[in-house]
């Protein structure tokens, strides 16, 4: 091996094996070392608020997704410790959450060994697209289409607990039976449950509307009215673990009596989960394994669609706090850690998570300095686990309905829809077929919304924008890129308008928001010249960008004419017009 070889690969080596290339792929390694006693004071107290929001909010979702509530805390640990090493927003706080758990349910049916191994799966997927730099992937997934699933997922998550807050049994999952076996049986709903529900309700909505109307710090007043904002602040920020406990106590106290009158969780596995590799196989009810390959088949379209819905959410998630907190984050390394979380969390039987919008606000909102805050919430779970599963047997499910309903109710943004009709009525389309498709199944949803994005996309790239000016000559202005798709309609423009006319007439083609320009393209316009030449007219191009310009130039295009402006080209017409007439006066006179 020659010396310069030997020392790009010495200087490659040197650059991979670097510190500041550690400190990319271990964001940690850039705020560990400043870290601060008043950070560590905000974290712990950032961390302890939202582990008493997560540990409520765990066990509830855990029945949005099928499965029982432990799996929800099981969930809820492992993506506060892997993001304090790899994520790059100090906000995001990972773990369960209502869309992923919902998705989740539509794929593994409430299966827990199933959701597992979902979860490794969902990882692995989501670690490979980060190594391969695949996060410009997401950017295919229009507003319209996020905003259509978000809302449908609510209605669906929101009106999935009507059930529990009514006390009812037997009702089907798939959400139009849902809905009717919801109605029919309401004659049997449990009085205790309606009660208790509708109080929980009530509480929540409360203490968040107080939370929502106190002002800010910076509010004038005493002393004491600041304390009194704060308190209120602290109790309607952990309003959700409040009212379950308050619920439990409640079941617990008639439950000592005997009277029976709450649908409560129920007897839930105590402890720390066994960390293990996830399983590969299954049980059926009749006692036949199922293979890993009939697993993953089994979960069809669900396991492209639950990976990049996480890694949009968490995304999503993490750059409206960065844009708020005026930090920047690493899309790339956030698709890492979710990825790495999911993979990790699967060997301590988590099923699939995500970034919390709402505990990302909450975690904000405290002042948390560093991702360090993650750690101190996971720790607070892991306690739950290890010392307080007990007590969740006395938690009425309607208390956990309530919670979910109250955390889905602000995803249902009906404000969006006069909006996107004001500014381009046609993205409602792939908004209603995401919306509607969703009730059917959640990932037909997404697939259907992303389809109909991609055909109007499609769409705009083969019909461009033309604006046909007449100035003598023909002025055409193209009012958008210009590639393979739209060369049958540029041609049948120009045809129409120029070449099939009495008499055929001279163009003008200003190209100066073509960016780019492809073989096909080429290929036609080189037609079009021919056309031109044939019946005595020209077709001039004009301010042309330098990168289109060359392509041309290289094509070597017969008759090629080009200028700078659309005056020039209009003189330079005017010109040729004059010295034709001149040529044939004679012969017409």
């Amino acid at each position: 091996m020659d010396q310069p070889l030997l020392g790009r690969v010495s200087a490659v080596s040197r650059a991979c094996c670097s510190y500041s290339t550690l400190k990319t792929w271990l964001p940690i390694l850039s705020w560990l070392p400043r870290y601060k006693l008043k950070w560590l004071q905000m974290d712990l107290l950032a961390g302890l608020t939202v582990g008493l929001t997560t540990v409520p909010q765990a066990l509830a979702y855990a029945e949005v997704a099928g499965l029982p509530v432990q799996y929800g805390l099981y969930s809820a640990f492992m993506g506060g410790f892997i993001y304090a090493l790899l994520g790059t927003s100090k906000d995001v706080t990972l773990g369960p959450t209502a869309i992923m758990s919902l998705l989740c349910f539509s794929v593994v049916g409430g299966q827990p060994h199933r959701a597992v191994l979902l979860s490794l799966l969902c990882g692995l997927i989501q670690a490979v697209m980060a190594l391969l730099r695949l996060g410009f992937l997401l950017d295919f997934i229009s507003f319209p289409v996020i905003k259509g699933f978000t809302c449908a997922a609510a209605v669906t998550i929101g009106f999935g607990q009507v059930k529990n807050i009514l006390g009812l049994q037997g009702i089907p999952h798939e959400f139009f039976l849902e809905v009717y076996y919801t109605f029919y049986k309401i004659p049997e709903a449990r009085i205790g449950d309606v009660v208790l529900g509708l109080l929980c309700l009530a509480l929540l909505v409360m203490l968040l509307y107080m939370k929502t109307n106190l002002g800010s710090d910076d509010t004038p007043g005493s002393t004491y009215s600041r304390l009194a904002r704060k308190l209120v602040w602290t109790v309607a920020t952990m309003r959700n673990a409040l009212v379950v406990v308050a619920a439990s106590f409640v079941a617990f106290s008639w439950d000592a009596y005997g009277h029976h009158v709450f649908t409560i969780t129920g007897k839930t596995s105590q402890g720390l989960p066994p960390f293990r590799p996830p399983p590969t196989s299954d049980t059926t009810a009749n006692g036949s394994i199922v293979s890993f390959g009939e697993i993953v088949e089994g979960f069809g379209g669900g396991l492209a669609v639950i990976p990049f819905m996480g890694l949009l959410e968490s995304i999503a998630i993490a750059k409206a706090f960065a844009s708020q907190n005026d930090y920047r984050i690493d899309a790339n390394q956030e698709l890492l850690a979710i990825g790495v979380t999911n993979i990790m969390g699967s060997f301590v039987s988590a099923y699939p998570v995500t970034g919390s919008f709402g505990r990302t606000a909450v975690n904000s909102q405290t002042g948390v300095c560093t991702p360090a805050g993650g750690i101190v919430t996971s720790v607070i779970v892991l306690l739950s686990l290890a010392f307080l599963m007990p007590a969740f047997y006395y938690i009425p499910k309607a208390s956990l309905a309530a919670v979910i309903i109250c955390a889905v109710a602000p995803m249902v943004d009906y404000h969006v829809v006069a909006k996107i009709w004001r500014i381009r009525k046609l993205d409602l389309l792939p908004f209603t077929v995401t919306f509607l498709m969703s009730f059917w199944q959640v990932q037909y949803g997404i697939v259907g919304g992303v389809a109909v994005s991609g055909a109007l996309l499609l769409y705009n790239m083969a019909r461009p924008q033309i604006k046909v000016s007449d100035h003598g000559v023909l002025v055409m202005e193209l009012g958008s890129g210009l590639s393979f798709p739209a060369t049958e309609y540029l041609s049948s423009i120009i045809h129409t308008q120029a070449l099939q006319v009495s008499p055929p007439r001279s163009v003008v083609l200003d190209c100066h928001h073509v960016s780019i320009i492809d073989y096909s393209v080429i290929s036609e316009l080189s037609d079009l010249l021919r056309q031109f030449k044939l019946r005595e007219v020209r077709l001039v191009f004009s301010r042309l960008q330098p990168s289109v310009l060359e392509v041309l130039l290289a094509a070597d295009l017969q008759g090629l004419r080009y200028t700078d402006s659309v005056e020039a080209a209009l003189q330079m017409e005017s010109g040729a017009s004059s010295m034709t007439d001149n040529k044939n006066s004679p012969i017409t006179d």
